[in-house]
């Protein structure tokens, strides 16, 4: 059994993130860079699925500009068996993702494509939906336990109102939510091995997929800055101010 894990490369979850002077998006010019945390987390996933036996191999796929090799080499690192990059420099929205990766699926046929829920950088939680829709395969979003036997995988998802638990014939779409797991660390010799494992590069083109942009950002502002909380003198002064300022506010 295959198994495809999608990574992406986006701003470290511990950096300060700065809106440019020019409000046309975030500063990367010299930001430290990481592979997405939930994308961690799918390919723990995979490699753990490996190591019990159920899957086989497992490819990591990057989609973006040359800098997207060295997360690869981080899943490489971390036990993933061979790398795919779909290089372009485009700026790649979730549809074109989805599209990418649909070529991706239709070339290597995983049983398994596993994504995180969404990429701390936009979060818009759309390409393992929008993949599951192209491919008309079944798909289990937001997974905190994957068990999978035969033909069929069995996910336990985090949903509003506590868990759910649904069973999906394979192949599917998985996408990966934080208590799934806890990603390990890559030993240097690993690191070292990963130098050595294949990483194939692509473009677009090569894959008969259009990747041009969809949606225009017309503008990136900072969030409004919290005002400062302020001190009561009793608790009539406290109901007061929840009766009539919390009502405003809300």
């Amino acid at each position: 059994m295959k198994i495809l894990v999608s990574v992406k490369r986006v701003i470290d979850f511990n950096v300060k993130v700065r809106v440019r002077p020019d409000g046309t998006g975030v500063e990367t010019a010299n930001v430290k860079m990481s592979m997405n945390p939930f994308d961690e987390i799918a390919v723990e996933e995979a490699i753990r699925l490996k190591e019990k036996g159920i899957a086989t191999e497992v490819i990591a796929v990057s989609c973006g500009g040359a800098a997207c090799q060295e997360t690869l080499r981080t899943a490489l690192a971390l036990g993933a068996d061979r790398a795919i990059l779909v290089l372009t420099d485009v700026e790649l929205q979730p549809l074109a993702v989805a599209k990418l990766l649909r070529a991706l699926v239709q070339k290597e046929l995983p049983q398994i494509v596993l994504l995180g829920k969404q990429a701390i950088d936009d979060d818009a939680n759309q390409t393992g939906q929008m993949l599951a829709a192209l491919l008309d395969w079944p798909q289990a979003t937001f997974a905190s336990k994957v068990d999978v036997a035969g033909a069929t995988a069995t996910v336990k998802r985090e949903v509003d109102g506590g868990l759910e638990t649904v069973e999906v014939a394979l192949p599917a779409v998985v996408t990966t939510d934080l208590r799934l797991n806890e990603p390990r660390y890559a030993t240097l010799p690993n690191i070292m091995k990963a130098k050595k494992k294949p990483l194939d590069t692509l473009a677009p083109e090569a894959l008969g997929v259009d990747v041009a942009p969809r949606l225009v950002t017309v503008k990136v502002t900072e969030p409004a800055k919290r005002k400062g909380g302020g001190r009561v003198a009793d608790v009539k002064e406290l109901v007061a101010k929840l009766r009539n300022e919390a009502k405003i506010l809300s």
